[in-house]
């Protein structure tokens, strides 16, 4: 398969689209987060965009990856996709703009299961493309963590 950068830059800004509006929405919902109980193993503030922006770039070269390929796939996984990136946004909404944690944390367990879909979708299509949505799941599994121990913690 022939990357094309092209497409990649167009998969990676509009994937930056989603992240800035939910990185928005975390910074305006920061203080309050700040000023919550906090879970054992919670990194500090600074490295949550670092790990985002990569995961955002990740997940871009994959869509891109998986647009290129052709595949009779393609439409389906790019869907998945789509919706993934709406949830995540919806996340940040949930969790950092109405502080609704338990809700957060039920709306990341869909958000789980259907990146784990994607994944297996990319997988299909391109496998280093699946395999690199790998490192998307981790951070959402350690998020959940986080979100359901934010929740216990301050309830």
């Amino acid at each position: 398969m022939n990357f094309k950068w092209k497409t990649f830059w167009y998969s990676l800004a509009l994937t930056f689209i989603f992240a800035i509006g939910g990185g928005i929405v975390t910074y305006l919902g920061q203080p309050k987060y700040d000023a919550l109980t906090q879970p054992f193993l919670s990194p500090p503030s600074w490295l949550f965009p670092v790990v985002w922006s990569i995961l955002f770039l990740l997940m871009a070269y994959g869509a891109a990856v998986v647009f290129d390929s052709g595949n009779e796939k393609m439409p389906k996984a790019l869907f998945v996709y789509a919706l993934q990136l709406t949830m995540n946004f919806w996340w940040c909404v949930l969790f950092f703009g109405m502080g609704l944690y338990l809700f957060a944390f039920i709306w990341l367990i869909l958000l789980w299961i259907a990146v784990l879909v994607m994944l297996i979708l990319f997988y299909r299509i391109d496998k280093k493309a699946g395999l690199l949505q790998i490192f998307y799941l981790l951070w959402l599994t350690f998020a959940a963590y986080l979100n359901l121990s934010v929740y216990l913690l301050n309830r």
